[in-house]
């Protein structure tokens, strides 16, 4: 249940600020194959990688508790983690099917871009060759990686069912950090040409004095934030606000998430006031995205959420 405290009516002021979206219940490559071509502005999105986690088998064991590719883990100080993928157990099929699945989204996405825009993709130390490759091979640049630092409990475990023999042992480095991949499509000439025509090319600025910068700390979303937007790849305003405001470098244009879960990036486009579109294939998290952007939207992540967006 949402904590009332936190739902609050909003001032004019604050409802001249957020930024208009649309969002639809719909299957990502059905709706970008009838896009118009050079109409989107950036992307922000966190993909369901290679759909294995999210196959109706995986997601009900994860309800149930039971794993499968979702790690459960344990309680800590009283808290109830959240599950995460385990990316170790994708077998060549998977991998060959997750790399296909890039190839895809990519070809479709450079088609649908504007000349100079974006693209920020979530992904992980382990998978995430398979996701680059597919968006340069297509024809993307590479424009680096933004780091979002953060503690997770995927990896350092000891052996499995052999802790006791191997206590001093870890399988696998603790995650600390999770890399976003950064693409642009190709400009039509100079950087300032595009800007004028196509008014994408470059990324906002943080201010006058400070660039966008491509490490971020950013713990991951608990309490009230993942009350309103209970999904298992909740990703938090306080570092996606960050990520769609520079996405758009004069402010304006379309953000699209063409794997919006539980609308978090939605959510972080109209408290900026940018405007957004978001496409969920997923019948519960389309429903959780109907409920949850606007109470995302208004969600301060400094904690005092009586004043509206923090942006």
């Amino acid at each position: 249940m949402i904590r009332q405290e936190y739902l609050f009516n909003m001032s004019n002021a604050i409802r001249q600020k957020l930024g208009k979206y649309q969002i639809f219940n719909i299957d990502a490559f059905l709706w970008l194959s009838n896009a118009k071509p050079n109409s989107i502005h950036a992307v922000v999105t966190d993909p369901p990688y290679g759909l294995v986690e999210y196959t109706a088998k995986q997601l009900e064991k994860k309800k149930n508790g039971n794993g499968g590719v979702w790690r459960i883990p344990p309680s800590f100080d009283g808290c109830q983690r959240s599950p995460l993928p385990r990316f170790t157990i994708l077998n060549g099929n998977d991998k060959e099917a997750l790399r296909s699945f890039f190839d895809k989204l990519a070809r479709e996405l450079l088609r649908v871009l504007v000349p100079g825009a974006h693209v920020f993709i979530a992904t992980n130390p382990l998978v995430s060759y398979l996701v680059y490759e597919p968006f340069i091979s297509n024809g993307f640049e590479k424009r680096g990686e933004v780091i979002r630092v953060v503690q997770t409990l995927r990896g350092g475990d000891r052996p499995k069912n052999a802790h006791q023999e191997f206590p001093d042992i870890s399988v696998m480095p603790r995650s600390c950090w999770e890399p976003w991949g950064l693409f642009r499509k190709p400009c039509e000439g100079r950087v300032q040409d595009n800007l004028r025509k196509w008014r994408t090319g470059g990324l906002r600025r943080v201010s006058d004095t400070e660039p966008f910068k491509d490490l971020i700390y950013s713990p991951p979303a608990r309490g009230i934030e993942r009350e309103i937007a209970p999904h298992p790849s909740l990703k938090p305003q306080h570092y996606l606000r960050q990520i769609v405001r520079a996405a758009l470098p004069l402010g304006s244009g379309i953000i699209l998430d063409p794997f919006m879960g539980s609308g978090s990036t939605i959510a972080a486009a109209v408290a900026c006031g940018l405007e957004s579109i978001g496409l969920e294939v997923n019948n519960e998290f389309f429903g959780i995205a109907e409920r949850a952007i606007p109470k995302l939207a208004i969600y301060n992540p400094s904690g005092d959420n009586n004043n509206g967006p923090e942006y």
